[in-house]
């Protein structure tokens, strides 16, 4: 019989998912890990990711989220992100169009800061046309 956690996906706008899962899997800065019920508490930090939730009717849900920071406590999850939307929402011509200029000012160079931004919002698009274009259509 499965176990089941409360999962809680939060963004600076609003509380994006609240719900008991059996399972949750996405990427820390150090490597994919998939969290079930009673797994030992810890806090890490997130990369621009396919988050997997699989819920109590034993669907998967598909999410991009993007950096922030995952919270296991003993009976619950936490994740905070800066942006996270489910796969079917993702605009990929926006992604598509975010990718073009990400990639533009990285050619072209320029400010440390910028170039940081650019590779960090290239990274946020590809992540997005990936889950998108390997999202089946329901």
């Amino acid at each position: 019989m499965a176990l089941f956690f409360p999962f809680e996906v939060h963004t600076p706008r609003r509380l994006f998912f609240n719900e008991s899962v059996e399972i949750i899997v996405l990427t820390l800065t150090d490597g994919e890990v998939a969290v079930y019920a009673d797994h030992v508490p810890f806090a890490a930090p997130t990369v621009p990711c396919l988050l997997r939730i699989r819920d109590k009717k034993g669907n998967w849900k598909i999410a991009f989220a993007d950096k922030g920071i995952l919270e296991v406590k003993e009976r619950k999850a936490v994740l905070i992100s800066e942006t996270v939307e489910w796969a079917e929402d993702i605009d990929v011509q926006r992604a598509q169009m975010a990718k073009e200029r990400a990639e533009e000012i990285l050619r072209e160079g320029g400010m440390k800061l910028e170039m940081e931004k650019a590779a960090s919002s290239l990274r946020r698009a590809n992540m997005r046309i990936k889950i998108k274009n390997e999202r089946p259509e329901n």
